[in-house]
């Protein structure tokens, strides 16, 4: 369903799609007018590009710091272990970092993972990762597409410093049964869509691994009863009551589990959604939802006369409004209303026979205010602006601690439950302009200021599945950021090539960090493991991207510095952020040599993350301990990979409706040993130090068929 907007005149119509002949309407616009285009199949087309963006919106558009992937550019892109990812194509964009080696968590222009806002179909993934971050939860095969915004985030959404990841599913409505699936090495997966009616359609799409099949073919009887698996479901049903109106059913759920016989564990997401768009008018769309995010985790430890068992959790309830007016050229608004009510279950410990542990659950409302508008004065200049109003209330029933300068528990205060006992406001300006130099180039500059009010306890740069959600409160206040950009946007070729530089400086107030060896699970006054100061970002990131014949890819490199200075941590030195790397180099090209064969290749380079050795040590009756420089003094090695996919169709034109294909991808081409843990001993002999390096991958290949119907 679409809505436009047009000045009184005759204008024709052009609609087109994969397998159908194109079409052409001409209409009068002189009042309001329903259009529908039905058209008619042809089978011997040749594959007609379909594309929600026109191909100069990189020049046009004042949007700054997006970059976008359709599904089939994700699709390809090398793979791991055989299994498309999402999340691993998006760290080769400019400006875009992994924190480890195969992991699925990601650092944006210097920012920690937990600040970057991941939705699907507009609601919250806390956690996007499958085994501990070797995939992502995303299928690509529901997918139509994703956006990344990198700082200047839609004042729609709010609440992260860093990003907003937009992953959207499948929204074209089916003419017929059909489905597309692949079978893996590691894992297999099966989507299929279908109207119901001439109003009604729907989707569902799921995946399994299957690793721990495999492992009850061991000799070894501990593997035999061992586990380790993930599934996850996506399902969509789609109904328009009327040509004004498209109601939308959303649902994800995803399940990880591990299994030996010392213990199991296990962590999940769901994701729930039901949205209805109505074309109130010729200029006003509305877009109501209601939302519903989960994560939840578990481990049970299993002993000779007991059971542990660990369980946490978190929920987000949201309902929300969003409007788009657009009144000519001086007034294409955008504003709404949000509220959100969030849970925060961080853990209960139960013991068979001894009772059980519970950490208080902390409740927390948030409400937000939200209007823009993008202005063009001339062609050659458009600037938007608007403001976003956040407010975020702490409820009972709370236990709150109170500390002293040594961050010791002076006393507490205690709140009823519904009762609100912190309130903190924020205001978020945005503005941002673009000036056309030419047709085909531009000149953007953008100011963003964004606040977070909630983030995540750990103590590793790579995360884990047991980390722990906390929201800002008495002892804690959110974290801000003022993001300063500007970019040159050059097109060449009729649009055939983009290319870009972007320069970015964030300024980052009341930033978190953790004290030295902080415990962080199960602690009951976790604030007072908090550390609050001042960070600071800066770089440029250079882009050249190629969309259309034979050759596709993009070519990209930022150089950049990423800062903090915390008076508590590290003698109140400045000192650099986990996610700090100072150059990284991405390549991503495509070859069709015909229909049948096509080759992928990616080539990434980056400088070693930041990290803290041993510098010294010291000697206490014969032992030795060691002494560490300052914090993230020193380097890991630089890290670089080569991944190779082929490609093939065996029967590209054969006109039927099922059709197959096999890749072959090859992950770590060359076997680059590149570090994921670096550990530290002594010899018990001498007493001397070493390290060792723990690596992941060596040479990874994996096959798949793919195949659609």
């Amino acid at each position: 369903m679409y809505a436009l907007s047009l000045e009184q005149g005759t204008y024709t119509l052009v609609s087109s799609y994969l397998g159908f002949h194109r079409k052409e309407i001409t209409v009068r616009a002189d009042r309001d007018t329903i259009v529908d285009f039905e058209l008619e199949m042809n089978t011997t087309l040749k594959e007609v590009e379909i594309s929600a963006r026109t191909p100069d919106r990189n020049i046009t558009s004042v949007q700054m710091g997006l970059e976008e992937l359709s599904a089939k550019e994700i699709k390809r892109m090398p793979a791991l272990m055989g299994e498309v990812d999402v999340l691993k194509a998006i760290q080769l964009l400019p400006g875009v970092q992994t924190v480890s080696e195969g992991g699925s968590g990601f650092s944006v222009r210097g920012g920690s993972p937990d600040q970057n806002l991941i939705l699907i179909d507009n609601t919250t993934v806390y956690n996007a990762s499958h085994l501990l971050g070797f995939f992502s939860v995303f299928n690509n095969d529901v997918l139509s597409g994703l956006s990344l915004y990198k700082g200047d985030i839609p004042l729609r959404h709010g609440g992260r410093l860093s990003s907003l990841l937009d992953v959207q599913t499948r929204t074209e409505q089916p003419e017929r049964l059909q489905g597309v699936g692949g079978i893996g090495l590691i894992s297999s997966r099966l989507m299929v869509e279908a109207p119901l009616g001439e109003k009604t359609s729907w989707m569902v799409g799921g995946r399994r691994s299957y690793a721990d099949l495999f492992l009850k073919l061991s000799a070894n009887e501990a593997l035999r009863k061992s586990s380790v698996y993930f599934y996850d479901l996506n399902a969509k049903v789609t109904h328009r009551p009327t040509d004004r109106d498209r109601l939308e059913v959303n649902g994800y759920y995803g399940i990880d589990h591990f299994g030996a016989t010392m213990g199991e564990f296990h962590y999940g997401n769901g994701a729930g959604s039901l949205v209805w768009g109505h074309v109130v008018s010729e200029t006003l769309y509305a877009r109501t939802g209601l939302h519903l995010a989960s994560y939840d985790y578990g481990l049970e430890s299993k002993l000779e006369n007991a059971k542990a068992r660990w369980v946490s959790s978190i929920r987000d309830w949201s309902l929300r409004l969003d409007l788009t007016q657009s009144l000519g050229d001086l007034w294409n608004l955008n504003y709404g209303a949000a509220a959100t009510l969030h849970r925060f279950n961080p853990g209960v410990i139960t013991m068979e026979g001894y009772g059980g542990l519970r950490k208080e659950a902390n409740t927390a409302l948030e409400y937000s205010l939200y209007v823009s508008n993008e202005q063009k004065f001339a062609e050659h200049f458009t600037v938007k602006y608007g403001v976003r109003g956040s407010l975020f209330r702490n409820l009972g029933k709370a236990t709150v601690p109170q500390y002293n300068e040594a961050y010791e528990v002076i006393d507490t205060a205690v709140y009823a439950a519904g009762k609100v006992y912190h309130t903190y406001p924020a205001v978020e300006p945005r503005v941002g302009v673009v000036w056309m130099l030419t047709k085909a180039s531009s000149v953007k500059m953008n100011y963003a200021h964004n606040v977070q009010f909630i983030q995540l306890a750990n103590n590793s740069a790579s995360g884990s599945p047991l980390d722990i959600w906390f929201s800002a409160g008495p002892n804690i206040r959110p974290q801000h950021v003022d993001l300063y950009s500007a970019g040159y946007f050059r097109n060449f070729k009729n649009n055939t090539w983009e290319a870009s530089v972007e320069v970015y400086y964030k300024n980052l107030t009341h930033v978190i960090d953790f004290a030295e060896h902080a415990t962080l699970m199960m602690n009951a006054n976790l604030d007072g493991e908090v550390r609050t100061g001042t960070g600071r970002a800066y770089g440029v990131e250079w882009m050249l991207r190629k969309h259309t014949g034979a050759l596709t890819g993009f070519l990209n490199y930022t150089l950049s510095r990423s800062e903090r200075t915390i008076p508590a941590i590290n003698g109140g030195k400045t000192y650099l952020a986990p996610y700090d790397k100072t150059h990284a180099l991405n390549v991503v090209a495509n070859y069709a040599f015909s229909e049948k064969w096509n080759l992928s290749a990616t080539w990434v380079y980056a400088t070693g993350n930041p990290t803290t050795y041993p510098s010294g040590r010291f000697e206490i009756n014969g032992e030795y301990f060691p002494i560490y420089s300052g914090r993230n003094e020193y380097r890991r090695p630089d890290y670089h990979r080569l991944d190779l996919s082929i490609g093939f169709i065996p029967h590209p034109r054969s006109g039927k409706r099922r059709q197959s294909e096999w890749n072959l991808s090859i992950y770590n081409a060359y076997g680059k040993k590149n570090p994921w843990m670096i550990t530290y001993d002594q010899n018990a002999d001498t007493g001397l130090p070493y390290a060792e390096m723990l690596y992941l991958f060596g040479v990874v290949p994996s096959i798949t068929y793919n195949f659609k119907f």
